[in-house]
């Protein structure tokens, strides 16, 4: 349970990050506007604004994360010490890749 929970958690951190988010906001907006007008007063603006801020900077977290990945991979690949398995740790749960530093800092 807890184990299909944190994969819930981070492939909802990944898909908010994903352009589809923004038109989910758009459009709860638009509905918001047509359905409740009277309601969509300054707090509703100020609602959907910091939801779409929100969606920026998780968007660019998110490139700037993938960036940093795929820079580490191709150092990966040119060292010729280095294990290739490292490649994939980035598929892993976040809490299971701090193990895994964890543990590689005990031969330290």
């Amino acid at each position: 349970m807890i184990d299909l929970m944190r994969r819930a958690l981070t492939q909802l951190g990944v898909l908010s990050g994903h352009p589809l988010a923004f038109l989910i906001v758009f459009a709860y907006s638009a509905a918001w506007v047509w359905f409740e007008p009277e309601t969509f007063d300054w707090h509703g603006i100020a609602t959907i604004v910091v939801w779409i801020m929100t969606l920026f900077i998780q968007r660019a977290e998110n490139r700037d994360t993938q960036s940093i990945q795929a820079k580490l991979d191709e150092l990966l690949h040119a060292h010729s010490l280095a294990s290739n398995a490292m490649t994939r740790i980035d598929e892993e749960q976040p809490e299971d890749i701090e193990q895994h530093r964890k543990d590689a800092r005990k031969d330290d």
